[in-house]
């Protein structure tokens, strides 16, 4: 067992030093001109576009073409962008901007004063390692293999089971939603399970979330900022346009491919300790998100407490890690983006924001808009929600599948066999536009209160046509 671990860990970390040695002569041949172009102390730029954006676009081309060494490329790209700062940008500061200019001490106790990176890279690691464990007690509890005798067969099954993976997701964090959909997929496929139907479930899982403020780190986030739940339950509409449409297509590929059978010769028995240790994973999750803001700590002390109910599979840690510090690196990336403001708020710039959460981080979007005002708060919950769908390293539960199943980190192949998913976001967003329409916050501070989504008709789109009453 430590030999395996430290097998992982020898692959996953033998290339640093290589790493660093090229990384290194890259920055002195490619910061030297920049550096002498530098002098009046302006941060370098390609015409209008800060040069931290072309580094993070060619991090994000990188991990594109060169899907077998995404790792390397995302590590490769955060210590140059690092480096870059540190070099031009006089007003970063690095400690700053994880840990912020609190006290650290009062950040842990007090949830309202957090600052910086810490809160959200510490999250985004545990829910992601933690959720691994989760995935395979549920695959050992016997619940998949039950699953065969009351799914029905060929592509319905697969469409109810994307189906319970979007209810799930509505009340349970996105990344657990979609590797328990995962695990389930692996059994009930045979462990053939098409690129296409694997970016589905993801979809699945982000489309779920992006209607409930428990459903989703972004939608959260605007509940704690005053946002009420109402006023983001009408997103439920574009979620469910784009489910039917991916859902139908989706279910159909994965049946050409690997067809699910009913097989009622397969016997099984339902471990309900595993299953009790599911539960509580999930309960943590939810109690510490509402309680601290801190899912990932509940998780763990699940985790932990249940270590002494039943043996724990540690052993999926390890296999995680990969993924998780990949997801890490392009979070701390786009959190280094200068992206001081938005455009005005408008429903073109919630549908590009949409587009843009494809490849960058949607909890640093989120809360720009916050910050902002002025937005459709349903809408916008959808297209940054669901847009992180259309790549798989868009969203933090594509990178929890790629983990389970590497094969659908090839970005051509999850954008070719995965087209559905984009074209499911367009039709979700244009059946809300229609039938809600964009009815914006009527100001920073203070949310439009109670939107009566059924009220609505579809000639009566602007907000003065909506009833408001303010919150304090």
């Amino acid at each position: 067992m430590v030999n395996n671990n430290k097998s992982v860990a020898g692959r996953i970390f033998r290339p640093t030093v290589t790493i660093i040695i090229k990384m290194s002569l890259l920055l002195i041949f490619s910061f030297i001109p920049l550096y002498a172009g530098a002098s009046d102390g302006k941060i370098p730029s390609l015409g209008p576009v800060r040069f931290e954006f072309i580094i993070f676009g060619l991090i994000l081309l990188g991990v594109a073409l060169f899907h077998n060494q995404t790792l390397k490329v995302a590590l490769t790209g955060l210590v140059i962008l690092i480096a870059f700062k540190l070099v031009f940008d006089s007003e970063f500061d690095f400690f700053k901007h994880i840990f912020g200019e609190r006290s650290f001490s009062e950040q842990i106790i007090n949830k309202d004063l957090r600052e910086g990176e810490w809160s959200i890279l510490l999250n985004l690691a545990g829910l992601l390692l933690g959720f691994a464990i989760l995935s395979r007690v549920f695959e050992q509890s016997g619940v998949p293999i039950f699953l065969l005798r009351i799914l029905p067969g060929g592509w319905k099954g697969a469409l109810l089971l994307l189906f319970f993976i979007f209810i799930l997701s509505s009340f349970l964090d996105n990344i657990a939603a979609a590797l328990i959909g995962g695990t389930i997929a692996s059994v009930v496929f045979k462990n053939k399970v098409h690129v296409g139907y694997l970016a589905a479930i993801v979809a699945a899982s982000n489309a779920g979330g992006s209607w409930s403020v428990i459903g989703d780190t972004t939608t959260t986030m605007m509940w704690i900022d005053g946002v009420s739940p109402l006023n983001i339950l009408h997103g439920f509409i574009a979620a469910m346009g784009a489910f039917l449409f991916f859902s139908w297509f989706a279910s159909r590929q994965q049946d050409r491919y690997q067809t699910m059978t009913t097989d009622i010769s397969i016997k099984t028995k339902i471990d309900s300790l595993k299953l009790l240790i599911v539960f509580m994973i999930l309960a943590g999750a939810i109690i510490s998100n509402f309680l601290y803001n801190m899912p990932a700590l509940g998780v763990w002390i699940a985790i932990l407490a249940s270590s002494l109910i039943k043996p724990i599979p540690w052993k999926e840690v390890p296999g995680s890690i990969k993924g998780t510090i990949f997801l890490l690196s392009l979070v701390f990336c786009a959190s280094l983006m200068p992206v001081q403001d938005l455009p005005d708020a408008s429903w073109h710039t919630a549908f590009f924001l949409g587009l843009l959460s494809a490849v960058f981080d949607n909890i640093p979007l989120t809360k720009l808009c916050l910050e902002q005002g002025y937005y459709d708060w349903g809408m916008l919950a959808y297209t940054v929600g669901f847009g992180g769908s259309i790549i798989w390293f868009g969203s933090s539960a594509g990178v929890a599948i790629t983990n389970k199943f590497p094969e659908a980190r090839h970005t051509g192949k999850w954008l070719k066999n995965g087209w559905h998913v984009a074209a499911a976001y367009l039709v979700g967003f244009t059946m809300l536009l229609l039938i809600v329409g964009w009815h914006p916050s009527d100001s920073r501070n203070h949310k439009i209160k109670d939107l009566k989504i059924l009220s609505y008709s579809l000639g009566s789109r602007s907000v003065e046509n909506v009833s408001v009453s303010k919150s304090p």
